[in-house]
């Protein structure tokens, strides 16, 4: 049996700390551009609780989110020890392109896969470069992608990025914008033989609801009082996406568990998106309470969110790359463990990937 297994995986982690004290310091305003009642202190103070976010990371100025993904791309390159030349899928996940520091606009022109490729010095014109729009999910969806394409029989080897620098694309006078980081992620899959009960992935589930849904996370103007309406920055229905992710996010990974012949009890970790960490506690919980179990098993779910924040398409293969080098302290994955990564994001998309390590 043929699967698509993870070769080799590789991840930039931005240098420039931001605290959750320096965004103390910050004067935070209302939708309706009305200074918050509560003080910027008692603020930062209530996100930690909810969040669990600490600190989050920022890349340097002269960086680019196609620069920081081919760091992150080499890295899995070099992990996997693959001839670059080999590639023939690079699909890179984003949101906003490449966003130069203190400018507005967004560059998706040339595509950020297409700049990377260039970077990475790839000469193979088959090596075929494309771009991602769906979300913080990007990433995973780009790995559905290039099972599919194994599977179609015209690919072999795929190169999956995730990055993004939205610090460049936020608010500072929206308390959301404390969510948001820097980062980038990569992995290299290959469609190997691996026999019945080898590693790869297993099955996958993705869902799309963008009815009432569409607008949760969405571009808008700053909260500033007399801002100017034509610049927008990335906006969010909180407590909305915390609804949806809550009632959506646990059946899709059901759903996938299940389509995999997977028993919830052979669950060793899942990798989810680092959005929130009460958000994600919830999801895990409510997992294995569709399953009848009342509590799920401690330290099933590593996080990277407290010290990196939400990297948004960067967050899972990070953190996956974070495990595997031994980087998260109580977690590590052993050959024949069965994994699960999941995420959810503007859309809204999910989806979830089961996987044999």
């Amino acid at each position: 049996m043929f699967r698509s297994v993870i070769t080799g995986t590789g991840s930039y982690i931005p240098p420039v700390i931001q605290s959750n004290n320096d965004f103390a310091k910050h004067t935070f305003y209302s939708e309706n551009h009305l200074p918050l009642t509560t003080s910027s202190q008692e603020v930062v103070e209530k996100f930690k609780q909810i969040t669990g976010i600490e600190e989050r990371r920022y890349t340097n100025d002269n960086l680019t989110a196609a620069d920081i993904g081919a760091i992150a791309a080499k890295a899995a390159i070099e992990d996997s020890g693959i001839n670059p030349e080999e590639i023939d899928q690079l699909i890179v996940a984003h949101n906003f392109g490449n966003v130069l520091k203190n400018t507005i606009q967004m560059d998706a022109v040339p595509s950020l896969a297409c700049l990377i490729k260039h970077q990475l010095g790839i000469s193979n014109p088959n090596c075929i470069a494309y771009d991602i729009l769906f979300g913080c999910p990007g990433w995973i969806q780009g790995v559905i992608h290039a099972d599919a394409f194994f599977k179609a029989g015209i690919a072999k080897k795929a190169l999956v990025i995730g990055t993004e620098t939205l610090s460049r694309v936020i608010d500072m006078y929206d308390r959301d914008s404390m969510i948001f980081s820097d980062g980038a992620g990569a992995a290299v899959l290959e469609f190997k033989e691996t026999g019945e009960h080898g590693s790869g992935i297993l099955n996958a589930s993705v869902q799309t609801h963008s009815l009432e849904e569409v607008g949760y996370i969405n571009m808008g103007p700053s909260f500033y009082p007399g801002s100017d309406p034509a610049v927008r920055y990335i906006k969010m229905k909180g407590r909305k996406v915390y609804e949806y992710a809550m009632k959506h996010v646990p059946a899709a990974m059901k759903d996938c568990l299940d389509k995999s012949g997977i028993e919830i009890q052979q669950l060793k970790k899942v990798f989810i998106h680092q959005a929130n960490e009460k958000m994600d506690d919830g999801i895990i919980k409510r997992l294995f309470q569709l399953y009848g179990i009342a509590q799920a098993p401690e330290n099933i779910m590593p996080m990277s969110i407290h010290w990196l924040g939400n990297s948004s398409v960067a967050t899972v293969p990070t953190l996956y790359d974070l495990v595997l080098k031994e980087q998260v302290e109580h977690h590590q994955i052993s050959p024949g463990d069965v994994i699960l990564f999941a995420s959810v994001g503007a859309g809204m998309n999910i989806n979830a990937v089961c996987y044999r390590y």
